[in-house]
């Protein structure tokens, strides 16, 4: 088989590959035209972010089996494209983790003890041995922001040199949590109230984007903010502001919102603020890691066998899989609707299947459905790496099935919930693979799980319907469906509108004014940007 390397990556992949008997070709920096040639019969392409693995590309390389990155980063690659050509796409997320999780180590200690602005007033001449006076991390307080894989190795090392540890992630179970020797806090406030020093380690997501400002900062007075993990997380001149102004003592950034780094970006003329690019990966081992781990996957590929880190090769034999395949997008909206209402941190997961369904092999729904959970939280997670997820975070997950169902011929319920409280979204495939949300913890609705969502629980009062009806118009929302539900006359009662466009916070905090509400949930579903792009 042939294997075609079109950006440099350690040598140790490449020789696992030609030991295996394989033919590798190196052809770096080969682009347009010539791509096109070089891969024309390829039976794999590792890349690392140079190539662009395009459509056009994916169409030219009929004998292509996989596309593997040599790193986490994919968007240089079209796995839309490659999953309709049938071509696995792998990454290498964990050869990598270690790396960057020393680097934050290093950069804590270098903002904690001021070693680049001492060393740079030494190498000048000066010997400011008075002007520098450190912190000592022992017995202080880190708060990590993001307890995943970087996470927790950055939580071992820190508390193994005497940190106090406090985390916020709504996704971590606080058993994990406590296996780590941390303190669970139950909101980011919580965390930056009880820190000395942070580090971040979460993706950048819309809802993690500027996460943290000038608010979050002043929260944190008279310590130090180490960024590691993605730019544009924190307000950076929310952050170079509170570094030279207060109350921030220091600060420590490997990765910025745009990169490479804008000359007038405010960080760089803050004293007080070290910087370096984006080296957090950038070790042998780290490189050498990343390499053996896609030969790995390569190898695998070619052997028919599962691809642990594939974004987009879930497999299951071929004459079940369209028996269950309109049940596996089902169960991942049921996920995501799930967690969106459920707004708190998840300690278990619980897929269930009655009627029909609960004949057939059902891993991949269930890890589907797990994907659904998961996806504001990781880089890339999907129905092949989302058990691994729950695994790490410390997520129970649980798979039950009935083959008796009372009310549909089949049915996937998925609940979130920890030990303080739960969320159930049951689904159903009517005729013609009709997908519908058919309840919302026990309340019997018939909603079409697309776009834009919003769910309304309020006491069963009159009015009420009509009053989010009017909220809604009022700000040029227009309802598209409209399902309604209720416990008992005069209890409480769940309605489920379909929108065309999301709502505003604006138009969410007017709706939740009224006393007569007792909560609202924007969801955003499969469609919603869809939907967006033809207004």
């Amino acid at each position: 088989m042939k294997v075609l390397v079109t950006d440099p990556i350690a040598d140790a992949g490449i020789q696992r590959l030609r030991a295996a008997g394989h033919d590798v070709e190196t052809a770096y920096d080969v682009e347009g035209e010539a791509l096109l040639d070089a891969v024309a019969d390829a039976n794999a392409l590792i890349v690392r972010s140079g190539t662009e693995v395009t459509d056009e590309v994916l169409d030219a390389a009929t004998d292509l089996v996989i596309v593997g990155r040599a790193g986490i980063g994919v968007d240089n690659i079209d796995i839309d494209a490659a999953t309709e050509h049938g071509v696995i796409v792998a990454n290498a997320p964990e050869g990598n983790v270690r790396a960057a999780a020393e680097h934050t180590v290093a950069m804590t200690f270098a903002t904690a003890r001021s070693i680049p602005q001492a060393h740079d007033r030494l190498r000048g001449g000066e010997w400011a041995k008075g002007e520098f006076l450190g912190t000592e991390l022992n017995g202080k307080t880190l708060g990590i922001v993001g307890l995943g894989r970087v996470g927790q190795e950055v939580a071992k090392r820190l508390g193994g040199l005497g940190m106090n540890l406090v985390a916020f992630d709504p996704y971590i179970s606080e058993e994990r949590a406590d296996q780590l020797g941390a303190d669970l806090a139950d909101d980011l406030e919580g965390c930056l109230d009880q820190a000395d020093l942070i580090t971040i380690h979460t993706p950048l997501t819309p809802e993690t984007e500027n996460m943290i400002g000038a608010d979050e900062l002043a929260t944190l007075g008279g310590g130090y903010v180490v960024n590691c993990a993605r730019g544009g997380i924190i307000d950076e001149p929310a952050l170079a502001e509170a570094v030279e102004d207060g109350p921030l003592k220091g600060a420590a950034i490997d990765v910025f919102a745009e990169e490479p780094v804008d000359p007038d970006n405010p960080l760089l003329d803050v004293d007080d603020v070290i910087v370096t690019p984006h080296l957090g990966a950038s070790t042998e081992a780290a490189q050498e890691n990343v390499a053996t781990a896609t030969a790995d996957q390569v190898l695998a590929a070619f052997r028919g066998e599962p691809v642990m880190n594939a974004l987009n090769a879930p497999s299951m034999d071929e004459s079940a899989f369209p028996r269950v395949r309109p049940y596996i997008d089902l169960a991942e909206t049921a996920g995501k609707i799930a967690v969106q209402l459920f707004d708190d941190r998840v300690e278990e997961v619980e897929i269930s299947y009655e009627g029909d369904i609960a004949e057939e092999e059902l891993d991949l729904v269930t890890a589907s459905a797990l994907k659904g959970c998961f996806e504001p939280l990781e880089w890339q997670v999907n129905a092949v790496n989302a058990p691994r997820i729950a695994d790490e975070r410390g997520i129970d997950v649980t798979e039950t099935k009935s083959r008796s169902s009372e009310d549909f011929q089949s049915l996937v319920t998925v609940t979130v919930r920890n030990s303080d409280d739960e969320v159930s979204v049951c689904g159903t495939q009517f005729a013609g693979e009709d997908p519908r949300i058919v309840r919302i913890d026990g309340y019997r609705v018939d909603a079409i799980p697309h776009g834009h969502m919003l769910v309304a629980r309020n006491d069963d009062v009159p009015g009420v319907i009509g009053f989010i009806g009017s909220t809604l118009g009022d700000h040029d929302v227009n309802i598209a469906a409209m399902f309604n539900a209720r416990e008992t006359i005069g209890g409480e009662a769940l309605s489920v509108y379909n929108l065309d466009d999301p709502p505003s916070d604006e138009v969410l905090s007017a709706i939740l004014d009224d006393e007569r509400l007792i909560d609202v949930s924007y969801i955003s579903l499969n469609g919603a940007a869809e939907d967006d792009e033809q207004r």
